[in-house]
């Protein structure tokens, strides 16, 4: 496995170096010549790496520096899909040679000697001229460049005026309010706002700055750079509490100490504005998180959740800044395009909505759209700029302060994580992105690479999360608190679509037939067609070296045999495709990623794509897996709909295999197969689908297809098991399958670390349990929870996250202890009261709890207290409170006890919808809100209410 990664910069320079060095050119006494030309290739690219990578961070070049950038990046990709052709034709030779003895045995015949000889040659004298280049122009290193929008952009935003401000108000207030729930604290408490660059958090940290600092005794609002001098901001503070016994000449370390002898007495407020990493905020948090006692206060903002979870530690809070609300966003961008009479013409008032839905909430590119539409009272005009307004964005110069807060986000990425999210761009607007996915492309890709003891999928996923906490990519979906899908904002995905295309990163195909690139070869192509129209594509030189092909077309007239160099083929998305649209697929040699959708059969000769590691069939009609996908000795990864039968045998000899989902069981018999996952060493992520099938099949069967899931658990590598029953109705209960886990005997130590078993429910949790010493994430259902259930959960000393759902309720009171680690906890009753109660000290680091149950049915809110809820006080608490409309005075009773405490908004809804996490805004459907002090805002449906607070 290659150790190397691929970037925006540097192309493949780095995989192209490993390979080049690795090709056995020692072997033969002929290729002596061939031998030198390969090592002065190598010397020279080394070089050309080095430059690149000096390069890579400079958001402006010399044009000369540019284009001999965007030729040595060019040549890689070209060099590496040379040797990758060539490598995969010695390896497709239909026998049982080594690579290296097919090698050396086809460079005997002087046909292949002469053509290695020829390819290198060519490759050599590309490499020599672009050397040549470097050295006739100078191009060592950048020369510094001033920037046409020195000044920073964030300053208007610390001069706003009040009456230009919309949507600040709750915000402030919710900041506010906080601080003083705090205010009997006398150490210092921190406040960290996180959210995506334009999102308002310097407008909204600047504003609560001014609504408080005169309760203090001194105060200062500084602002940190993405290349902080940190001498610049400690005098700063300095400057802003009043400090000014300090030479010039201080250090870091003088400046510190100083100052936290200054503030040791003092009583202060102060707004560190724009914080990038954790270690700026280390060293600042000297200063200020010292042995103050006086009721110090300070709030930090950032794009990244983990510096703000890093700012907030040790008792602090981290406020997400949420976009604004339709209408909000429509009274800025009005009052900002046609002042202060804040009124639309009638004519444009659609296409005013559409940019809108566009800007989706983010103040900065509301107020930079109306910037371009000022004065403008043309339709044609505001349509031109809704068609273009990532362009516009890019290049109009009243955008440049947009651009800039975007290119702050991007050139603070690591190099491999800028090639990661340029990759979304391959993705229509308002696309829900599925992670596994997204982290497989870009393994076919080569943006991740092994690293000792973690495998590619679980970087791919750090990769994934670092997006989204640098508010980058917005998190969709998120469940048990992990997120498995995100979307791009569309003014993002605009900005990150404009920079691929400048480096020739990803192509759309409109612009190939428009004539609009700028490249005499494509990389990675979308063809995209909104219509029903066929969409047509002829072969030609400058799609030949094309890596990814995404279509979303409906009916798309292509040849796989124009694309002979592709990585990831994306056709998961063509409702309309057809056998014939993947014949000759198997051409394909370096194929590493394939996903279809719509096809009954997949092609016989599957099992030549030697590279393939994801095949992606579930969009697929197929109904039997063939024995060909067998042959497929890379394949780690397949995606399948649970119809898909495997015939015996089949899964044994997938030695490779590292994920399924999904293998159905549709009866009892097929259960046997389930025994043979114990056979591949590499599985780690298995998700099993049981069937509609009857209890009463067969007499013992039961009892087998227990035996057969049970195997599952003793795989020494299993990581992540899911099991579920294939439901029609999840309300109903005897659509649920009874599923014993007692012969279950997981080896020990257990490597497994997210074990969901929904849609079964089991009697009692099994004592073994206890013993899984790696597990991190468990969803069960439980028929009734008896204390010894809960005594075992409790004591799983690595649980972070449980799902627990109860269909007849406790036996007795429980007292929930333990779970020493737990961080979410989510408890569901399922027709049924509880008596649960959370013991004082039991789940100590819990930071997200969620009750979801029924009013009427509980034991707790007809006499008994409470659940014990104030020893969960200080944590994020959420509810579903489910109810009939004489369960209303029992429901408000038990609000009233927690109406001081900091729940967040409540909203109600009629019990046939469905919660949505965000209960903040009001909407269509009638859901009303809260403050967290008041009175619940009721809603009630014909019979049932549904109210969640959080």
């Amino acid at each position: 496995m290659e150790a190397a990664l691929v970037t925006v910069s540097t192309g493949v320079m780095k995989p192209l170096l490993s390979k080049l060095f690795k090709l056995p050119l020692d072997e033969h006494r002929k290729l002596q010549g061939v031998r030198r030309d390969a090592k002065f290739i190598g010397d020279e690219l080394r070089s050309m790496k080095a430059a690149l990578e000096v390069l890579a961070d400079e958001e402006q070049l010399e044009p000369a520096m540019r284009i001999w950038r965007d030729d040595v990046r060019e040549l890689s990709y070209d060099m590496e899909d040379c040797i990758d052709v060539f490598v995969a034709h010695v390896d497709h030779e239909p026998d049982g040679r080594t690579m290296l003895k097919k090698f050396v045995d086809m460079l005997k015949k002087p046909k292949h000697r002469h053509q290695a000889a020829s390819e290198i040659g060519k490759l050599k004298a590309r490499v020599a001229e672009a050397s040549e280049r470097h050295k006739r122009y100078n191009i060592i290193r950048p020369t510094p460049c001033i920037s046409s929008c020195a000044i920073d952009p964030r300053l208007p935003a610390l001069y706003a005026e009040v009456d230009e401000l919309v949507g600040i108000d709750g915000p402030k207030d919710d900041i506010i309010d906080w601080f003083q729930w705090e205010a009997t604290s006398t150490q210092p408490q921190v406040l960290s706002i996180v959210g995506s660059g334009g999102l308002g958090k310097t407008t909204l940290a600047k504003q609560v700055y001014h609504a408080l600092e005169s309760q203090f005794s001194c105060a200062a609002f500084v602002s940190v750079s993405r290349n902080p001098d940190m001498r610049k901001i400690l005098r700063d503070i300095a400057q802003g509490v009043g400090f000014t016994d300090s030479p010039p000449d201080d250090d870091v370390q003088q400046l510190i100490s100083k100052l936290r002898q200054h503030l040791k007495n003092e009583r202060y407020f102060v707004v560190i504005d724009d914080v990038w990493s954790a270690d700026v905020w280390e060293t600042i948090r000297l200063v200020l998180l010292n042995n103050n006692n006086h009721g110090s206060r300070i709030i930090t903002t950032t794009r990244n959740t983990e510096v703000a979870s890093c700012c907030s530690s040790g008792g602090g809070h981290v406020y997400k800044m949420e976009p604004l609300t339709f209408d909000d966003s429509k009274r800025l961008f009005f009052r900002r395009t046609f002042g202060p009479e804040d009124l639309c013409h009638p004519h444009l008032e659609k296409v005013s909505n559409d940019i809108l839905r566009k800007c989706s909430g983010l103040p900065l590119a509301i107020i930079t759209v109306s910037s371009l539409l000022a004065d403008q009272h043309a339709e044609d005009e505001w349509k031109r700029v809704l068609a273009a307004i990532g362009s516009a964005l890019a290049k109009d110069s009243g955008a440049d302060k947009m651009t800039k807060i975007l290119s702050f986000s991007y050139f603070d990425l690591p190099h491999h994580l800028r090639a990661c999210l340029l990759y979304l761009s391959i993705f229509p607007e308002d696309s829900t992105i599925w992670k596994q996915h997204l982290i497989h492309m870009w393994v076919a890709e080569g943006f991740i690479h092994e690293k000792q003891g973690r495998s590619r999928y679980e970087i791919g996923e750090s990769y994934f999360n670092e997006l989204i906490n640098r508010s980058l990519i917005q998190p969709v979906g998120a469940t048990l608190g992990q997120v498995e899908s995100c979307q791009v904002h569309d003014i993002v995905l605009d900005f990150i679509t404009c920079i691929a295309a400048e480096v020739n990163f990803v192509t759309k195909f409109s612009d190939v037939e428009h004539g609009h690139n700028s490249y005499d070869r494509v990389r990675r192509l979308i063809i995209g067609n909104t219509s029903n129209e066929k969409v047509a594509i002829s072969t030609s030189p400058i799609l030949s070296h094309v890596r990814s092909l995404i279509i979303y077309a409906h009916d798309p007239q292509v040849s796989l045999l124009a694309f002979p160099v592709l990585r990831v083929l994306d056709l998961g998305k063509c409702w309309w495709l057809e056998e014939h649209h993947v014949a000759n697929i198997e051409k394909l040699l370096l194929l590493k990623y394939l996903s279809l959708a719509n096809v009954t059969l997949l092609p016989q000769k599957i099992g030549e794509l030697q590279y393939l590691e994801t095949l992606d069939i579930t969009n697929t009609r197929i109904l039997e897996m063939p024995l060909a996908v067998t042959s497929l000795q890379w394949l780690a990864s397949l995606n399948v709909h649970y119809h898909i039968r495997f015939t015996d045998g089949m899964i044994g000899k997938m030695q490779s295999l590292e994920e399924l989902e999904t293998f159905g069981v549709h009866s009892y018999e097929q259960g046997k197969p389930l025994e043979e996952f114990s056979q591949l060493t590499k599985m780690w992520r298995l998700k099993v689908q049981l069937g509609m099938f009857e209890l009463w099949e067969g007499p013992g069967q039961i009892e087998d297809l227990h035996g057969y899931l049970g195997t599952l658990v003793s795989s020494c590598n299993l990581r992540h098991l899911n099991i579920s029953k294939l439901s029609s109705n999840f309300l109903a209960v005897k659509t649920y399958f009874p599923l014993s886990l007692d012969s279950w005997c997981p080896t020990t130590p257990c490597s497994l670390q997210e074990l969901h078993i929904t849609y079964c429910f089991i009697d009692k949790v099994p004592n073994w349990m206890s013993l899984l010493c790696n597990l991190r994430e468990l969803e069960i259902y439980v028929a009734s929870v008896r204390p010894e259930d809960v005594r075992i959960l409790g004591s799983i000393p690595t649980l972070l996250i449980l799902k627990l759902k109860t269909f007849n309720g406790t036996d007795g009171r429980i007292l929930i202890h333990g779970f020493s680690n737990l961080k979410y906890f989510h408890l569901e009753l399922l027709y049924c009261g509880t008596s649960l109660e959370f013991e004082e000290g039991s789940m100590p680091r819990l930071e997200h709890l969620e009750l979801e149950f029924r009013v009427h049915q509980m034991d707790c809110l007809n006499g008994s207290p409470n659940f014990g809820l104030e020893c969960c006080f200080g944590k994020f608490i959420g509810m579903i409170i489910e109810a009939d409309i004489e369960a209303l005075p029992n429901c408000s009773s038990f609000l009233l006890q927690y109406g001081n405490v900091p729940f967040g908004n409540v909203a109600c809804e009629h019990y046939t919808k469905i919660v949505e996490t965000d209960c903040e805004k009001e909407d269509e459907a009638g859901r009303g809100k809260v403050g967290s002090a008041g009175a619940p805002h009721w809603h009630v449906g014909e019979n049932y209410f549904r109210m969640s607070f959080g």
